[in-house]
């Protein structure tokens, strides 16, 4: 898993491609109602109609709106994750006093690291050494 600004930026991408899915869903199932007395579906030619038919495939009103709530649903769970994830990103609560000093002691910790980095590969070379006097001094019958 990657670090905290790579999973957010991964939330809001599956969040954005979850809206655009949301949108085209709305979209493409929904009845074709008038919302108003002077509203009226315009079908300049019987082929723009028959077109528009093949692009809208309403779904009965209990299914579609089910699938709404399920969509606002899911939209909200990822929202709230996002915000989760914006939360504990360093910085928010700490001062920059404190990350100063979380700095210097990760600097302090990579010292020492280095430092028995260094002492492993100097015993290595000792060893290896002391093989190739072994492996020398051996004589064949």
């Amino acid at each position: 898993m990657g670090d905290r600004l790579t999973q957010l930026q991964d939330a809001v991408d599956q969040f954005a491609t979850q809206m655009v899915a949301s949108i085209h869903y709305l979209n493409r199932h929904h009845d074709l109602e008038l919302l108003g007395p002077k509203d009226q579906i315009n079908q300049a030619t019987k082929q723009n109609a028959e077109e528009d038919q093949k692009e809208i495939d309403p779904h009965p009103s209990d299914s579609f709106n089910a699938s709404q709530l399920e969509l606002a649903r899911d939209l909200i769970t990822k929202e709230q994750q996002i915000e989760y994830l914006i939360s504990i990103l360093p910085g928010l609560l700490n001062s920059e006093q404190d990350q100063d000093r979380t700095i210097k002691e990760l600097e302090e910790e990579l010292k020492v690291a280095e430092a028995q980095r260094q002492d492993a590969v100097r015993e290595k070379e000792v060893t290896m050494k002391k093989l190739d006097e072994v492996i020398r001094s051996i004589r064949r019958p």
